[in-house]
């Protein structure tokens, strides 16, 4: 597989000036960082302000989030009646014209991030996340896609991901979100509609000209690994970080500290975890909405005048206005309950794993040697299954370990993400020492007590229940937890065995065999 970087001229982006050209090229050839260049303000046509805060308030905020807004105001809201917004909704919806993706009920933006002029790596995208939308459901899946994810780059190699806008834009100026949706495109085999892109310095901007936010602190942070901006490369190599305090409660943010509150990565305690992450860029998300759609901004013609231009130099995107009117009125409205995140990463349970290249590079590259398996969490990220079952299955917390008893790659961990959505906590992802079975099998740790799981989990899996321990099988527990201080016990271990792969891959064709049973 390997991606080629489009070269199609478009007209996003400034010129960049012949030294800072040079300088690209430089730092490209050595796959660190891209250049920081000076944009040159483009002569575009002022357009209808209000769409321009739309197009911050609903996507460009959530590239540094893995969160979408949640908008509390209904379209029986102040704002929905505004004269301008009702004008706008009605071409969105009298519109013969379709979204892309609309029509297979899937629209998938991807979010990109990147550090902007006076961040060293200026074009290299910090955070890319990809926002799938199903329609008809009202659903939105957010998945976040590390920088360091290794992919193949046509007559480069392999390359972490993060290089590919950089790459794009040295070949031809204002490609790089193009690039990049074809580069992940190829990757997960699913289009890419849109993408959104937004420098930090936009960010801060806004956020300052709005006057700042808001923000109920749930906890007090303290990151003491926070990286300066600007000072990536400096010397003493202590000084590219700072400690990063933020005490709990109501607090008062301008641009930097909501950026900095919602960028956070290595805070002590509870803080430091992906979904302390998750909510404190949910709360600024929640902050800014609020704030932006507010009478108080609204009504400021100087404030949405500035706002305009700060989105017109920092945000780049293929999104058309009216597209952008008809997402904002179709996922307006989305509630908690209808949003799914996931992140793509290496812990335990993880689809990627730590590699260092021969160069010494740190890259992260798919646990399974290929991205089958998250192609496969892509493309059923919607599946869904009954309510109540989830209901009974967290009422009882049940647990589950999942081992592949077969050598077909990627079976046990498809297994574990279709039985997430069913309410298990998949504790442990392997394979069995014993890879010949033809039966997937349940293995009861509870003797009974969690019967209605267990019920749910053998009509899932179409698995027999056994109740005795084969002696391997605790052998094998016991030398593969000999380092594992506090290991924690399942309620089940489901081995999956070959008729869990619906490929049927290297079967013998049916008819063949009912043809044999008929001459014997």
């Amino acid at each position: 597989m390997k991606i080629k970087i489009n070269k199609t001229t478009t007209t996003a982006g400034s010129k960049l000036t012949p030294a800072a050209k040079e300088s690209v090229k430089q730092t490209a050839l050595n796959l660190r960082q891209a250049p920081d260049f000076t944009p040159t303000r483009p002569k575009k046509k002022k357009r209808k302000i209000i769409i321009f805060l739309i197009i911050f308030a609903i996507t460009g905020l959530a590239v540094f989030s893995s969160q979408v807004i949640i908008s509390n105001q209904s379209s029986t809201s102040w704002l929905a009646k505004l004269p301008l917004i009702k004008q706008i909704k009605h071409l969105a919806e009298s519109a013969d014209r379709k979204l892309k993706g609309e029509d297979s009920d899937r629209i998938n933006i991807l979010l990109l991030g990147m550090g902007g002029y006076g961040h060293e790596g200026a074009y290299l995208t910090d955070t890319i996340m990809l926002a799938s939308l199903e329609p008809s459901a009202k659903k939105v899946a957010l998945i976040s896609i590390p920088r360091d994810l290794a992919i193949p780059m046509e007559d480069i190699g392999w390359r972490k991901i993060n290089n590919v806008n950089a790459y794009a834009e040295v070949e031809t100026e204002g490609s790089g979100g193009l690039a990049v949706s074809q580069a992940i495109s190829d990757v997960l085999h699913i289009p890419i509609d849109y993408y959104i892109r937004l420098d930090f310095v936009g960010f801060i901007n806004i956020i300052n000209e709005i006057g700042g936010i808001e923000v109920d602190v749930a906890n007090t942070l303290d990151d003491y690994s926070y990286p300066v901006m600007g000072r990536e490369s400096a010397q003493p190599y202590e000084s590219r970080f700072e400690h990063l305090h933020i005490d709990k409660g109501w607090q008062t943010m301008d641009g930097q500290l909501a950026l900095q509150y919602a960028r956070s990565r290595h805070a002590s305690g509870q803080e430091g975890s992906d979904f302390a992450r998750t909510r404190r860029q949910q709360n600024i998300i929640e902050a800014v909405k609020n704030k932006i759609l507010s009478e108080y901004i609204v009504f400021r013609p100087k404030i949405i005048t500035n706002l305009t231009q700060e989105i017109q130099d920092h945000v780049k995107t293929n999104l058309e206005i009216w597209e952008l009117v008809k997402l904002w009125d179709l996922f307006k409205d989305v509630t908690h309950e209808n949003i799914i995140n996931r992140v793509l990463d290496n812990s335990p349970n993880g689809l990627l794993v730590d590699m260092i290249t021969e160069e010494g590079a740190y890259i992260l590259t798919p646990r399974s040697g290929d991205f089958a398996e998250i192609q496969y969490l892509i493309n059923n990220i919607f599946s869904d299954v009954p309510k109540e079952l989830k209901t009974i299955v967290g009422a009882e917390r049940a647990a589950v370990e999942v081992r592949n008893g077969t050598w077909i790659n990627g079976l046990a961990t498809q297994m574990a993400m279709d039985i997430e959505k069913l309410g298990f906590t998949v504790v442990r992802i392997g394979n069995s020492s014993r890879q010949n079975f033809q039966k997937s099998v349940i293995y009861d740790l509870t003797y009974g007590e969690k019967n209605d799981s267990l019920t749910i989990l053998k009509n899932k899996t179409k698995a027999n229940i056994s109740l005795d321990f084969p002696q391997w099988l605790v052998d094998d527990i016991q030398r593969e937890l000999t380092d594992d201080k506090n290991p924690t016990q399942p309620d089940f271990i489901l081995i999956i065995g070959q008729d869990a792969d619906l490929t049927k891959s290297g079967a013998a064709n049916p008819e063949n065999t009912n043809k044999e049973l008929e001459e014997l």
